[in-house]
């Protein structure tokens, strides 16, 4: 007589698909996320003015000028199907962009903070780099025993360059 199978893997094997891993994956967040980005930025495009212009229109001209058995919102009453259309539609449209709103402000959060970092690392070398110029002026002024000036400073830097212009030039010509 043959045992019967454990259902459960082996530890050192593999799991397969199935078990909690076979349920279809939940839709993330972002994905949802950029449909309500998506649906911000199509509503507020003429496309979608004009597209929903026309449609009202279309709906009205067909339930006003259609012959009576055709119509299915009443003018009488004061269009009502088409006037619970629209709410319902507004009444989707306004979370939803207020989903969007909040996504570009914790983008907008985000980028603020990394500007932030950025400018503060920026200050930081210029400090750090204004440091250096004032220990080097204050270095030369030490060796040189006056004051440096910046046409003091450029004259040393030339002078510099022509010797070492010059030596490259001895080097090279033996």
């Amino acid at each position: 007589m043959m045992a019967k199978a454990s259902r459960r893997p082996a530890l050192d094997a593999p799991r397969g698909r199935g078990g909690m891993l076979s349920r279809p994956p939940a839709p993330s967040r972002d994905r949802f996320g950029r449909f309500t980005e998506w649906v911000a930025r199509a509503m507020g495009t003429p496309a979608f003015l004009l597209g929903l212009t026309l449609f009202c229109v279309a709906w009205i001209a067909w339930n006003t000028l259609m012959p009576e058995q055709y119509r299915f919102d009443s003018a009488a009453n004061g269009f009502t199907a088409l006037t619970l259309m629209l709410s319902l539609q507004a009444s989707y449209a306004a979370p939803l962009i207020l989903l969007a709103q909040n996504r570009q402000d914790d983008r907008d959060r985000v980028q603020i903070e990394q500007d932030r970092q950025r400018a503060e690392r920026n200050l930081a070398d210029t400090e750090y780099l204004a440091r250096e110029i004032v220990a080097l002026r204050m270095a030369l002024t030490d060796l040189t025993g006056e004051v440096l000036t910046r046409d003091v400073l450029r004259t040393e830097l030339r002078a510099t360059l022509d010797r070492l212009d010059s030596a490259e030039a001895g080097e090279g010509s033996r």
